[in-house]
């Protein structure tokens, strides 16, 4: 393509990935292998059913021996795995079962279940495939490269070698590869794959873009203000990963499940062989508590939360985190970036004499397009946001951390403090900027010809959800909710008014923050909720931490066990809706799949059951209580 030049091909390591040898891994190796150990057995039943219908039963039993020997092998080898691990769960029913019937001549049983067993492996494999797909179409998201604008030419990038300040063009359907400000225009961005908002956002020159959107309008260019594994995108695939890996209490409390299971097993198998003094009611009794659900229902059900807290915008560290969710009675909560927006907002315009409101803030935003400071540019945000026309400033002269002046539409305008602007203007009205002045408001005044025009004020408000988010976490059991802050106490207490808090915390440092959260947690598990550096420790301390990932801090995303990437608290109280369905759907699994094992198991032991119908029985167990537990993933949209 002319005027674009290529680099070397991107590695893996900007996300903080490893890349593999050529090697399968051990999780491919299964999904390789699961559909041959199905096909196996299933071929050796249908040509054992055919030689016996042909009369020729003792080949026929040959052939359905043979078909059991590399399921029962694939068996052997992951339960010695799983023993090197620690780990002792109910395969060795299954791999008794299947020796039993090969050891007692039952090669039809032997086959059926091996068949049965392999075939439940393998939808398992499939389910949590389907539970995972919301995570790992963000894996598959992940951008390779960058266009980067240098010497007036666009080269193709890899994505390490993007640093901040370099300008990019992201293209139309393009996935935004780094963090960072739209240069000029306007972007419109698709946001649904990180955030699950369902209608495009736009992004104005100068406003914040996070990595991982799809510019869903025409090409724009893009300031980059992190490097790419720094950026908001690869801390959200470096979180999959990690929930991906992670193990859930409750999947622990299955396994201790499954050794009380596997005793009864081994209990009700050798009770039936003395009592009948049949081996085959053993047999049986093997055979219909092969496989459990126990070890089926439990992950897809975690796996399905995961990922549908996911879709909605929520990502969860996996199923300890997402179990977490279920239990909090406590909430400490930061203000700064979590209860309020984290940056100031023009709350209030008082104009003198007769300029109107948008006059007034046309005339202070133009002048301030000429200032870094972080006030002028939420001031000329909120006047593109009200449409208003900014006219270019000259003659522009700026004393940092005070003011500015300069022409405006041939207007000498002053810009900045109340000192700073009382100085060009004594008849300034001061009184009134005490008067209006919120606690930890900033007093913006502004002053036309020598004349005084009028005071600005901002401050950083409370969220509109604020308290719609409180009365919601309450009504799901929260039952205290302290707030956190290290600003001043008159702010905090100024900014709660009306939230009903059991406490406010004021002027914290991180260390007494901690303190916070562990003497909460006196009274039941606590979930905090932070957003920036100073957070990061108390969410780390929190049974469940809570990041606003959208705008804040990288180390508060690393150190929580659950990351909002939509800047919107109201996603929580659904995420825990979503957490609190996913562990009920996994608990009636279990005990389905426990009651209706164990009533088959009885039914066997007393004969009324064969080795062959038990496998059958239990196949049927397995495949409702999956479905049972999809449920966590096919459910109402969480909101």
């Amino acid at each position: 393509m002319p005027g674009l030049e290529k680099t070397d091909p991107p590695a893996l390591s900007w996300l903080g990935l490893s890349r593999t040898s050529g090697l399968p891994s051990l999780q491919e190796l299964h999904r390789l292998v699961r559909p041959i150990l199905v096909m196996v057995p299933a071929l050796g039943l249908a040509l054992g059913l055919g030689m016996r219908i042909a009369g020729s039963g003792q080949a026929a039993g040959m052939v359905w021996a043979l078909a059991t020997l590399p399921v029962l092998a694939a068996l052997l080898i992951e339960i010695v795995a799983s023993l090197r691990r620690g780990d002792v769960g109910l395969d060795i029913v299954a791999a008794l079962s299947m020796s039993g019937a090969l050891a007692f001549g039952e090669h039809l049983a032997a086959v059926v279940v091996a068949l049965m067993y392999a075939g439940g492996q393998y939808l398992e494999s499939f389910a949590e495939r389907r539970a995972n797909r919301e995570m790992t179409a963000l894996l598959a998201r992940v951008p390779r490269v960058a266009l980067r604008h240098r010497n007036g030419r666009l080269e193709e990038v890899a994505l390490e070698a993007v640093a901040p300040g370099d300008c990019l063009l992201v293209r139309q359907g393009d996935v935004v590869a780094v963090d960072g400000l739209v240069e000029n225009g306007v972007a419109v961005l698709d946001q649904s794959a990180l955030t699950g908002e369902s209608l495009p956002v736009q992004r104005r020159a100068g406003e914040p873009v996070m990595s991982g959107v799809t510019n869903a309008g025409d090409a724009f260019d893009l300031t980059a203000t992190r490097r790419a594994a720094e950026s908001t995108y690869a801390g959200v695939v470096r979180l999959i990963e990690a929930a991906q890996r992670s193990k859930a209490p409750i999947a622990r409390l299955a396994d201790r499940y499954a050794m009380a299971f596997l005793a009864l097993t081994v209990g009700l198998a050798g009770g039936a062989w003395l009592w009948s003094g049949d081996p085959i009611r053993a047999l049986a009794v093997l055979v219909i508590a092969t496989p459990c659900p126990l070890i089926l229902a439990v992950p897809v059900a975690i796996v399905s939360g995961v990922s549908r807290a996911a879709k909605a915008g929520v990502l969860v560290k996996g199923g300890r985190a997402l179990e977490g969710l279920t239990r909090v009675t406590g909430l400490v909560i930061d203000k700064t970036g979590t209860l309020t927006h984290g940056q100031a907002r023009l709350v209030e315009i008082l104009p003198v004499a007769d300029l109107s409101a948008d006059r007034l803030l046309q005339l202070t935003a133009s002048l301030d397009q000429a200032s870094k400071h972080v006030i002028a540019h939420a001031l000329v945000a909120e006047a593109r946001d009200r449409r208003l026309d900014l006219l270019p400033p000259t003659e522009v002269v700026e004393i940092p951390g005070e003011g500015l002046e300069g022409i405006v539409d041939g207007r000498r305008v002053a810009v900045g403090g109340v000192r700073y602007v009382s100085q060009r203007v004594p008849r300034i009205v001061q009184t009134v900027s005490e008067n209006h002045r919120p606690a930890g408001a900033v007093i913006v005044a502004v002053s036309v010809d020598g004349q005084e025009a009028g005071l600005l004020i901002l401050a950083d408000p409370l969220r509109m959800e604020a308290a719609l988010v409180v009365d919601s976490l309450r009504r799901l059991g929260v039952t205290r909710i302290v707030l956190a802050t290290g600003d001043r106490r008159e702010v905090a207490q100024a900014v709660t008014v009306g939230l009903h808090l059991d406490g406010v915390h004021a002027e914290l440092t991180p260390d007494r923050k901690i303190a916070i959260v562990q003497e909460e947690k006196r009274h039941g598990p606590v979930m905090m909720i932070g957003d920036g550096v100073n957070d990061a420790p108390a969410l780390a301390a929190a049974d469940v931490g809570v990041a606003m990932g959208a705008r804040g801090a990288a180390a508060s995303a690393e150190a929580a066990d659950v990351v909002l990437l939509v800047d919107q608290l109201d996603k929580l109280p659904a995420a825990i809706l979503v957490a609190r369905r996913s562990r009920r759907i996994a608990l009636q699994s279990v005990y389905a799949g426990i009651g209706l094992s164990v009533v088959g198991m009885i039914a066997a032991g007393l004969g009324y059951i064969t080795p062959v119908q038990g496998a059958l029985i239990q196949e049927a167990i397995d495949v409702a209580v999956i479905l049972n537990a999809l449920r966590a993933l096919w459910g109402p949209e969480p909101s």
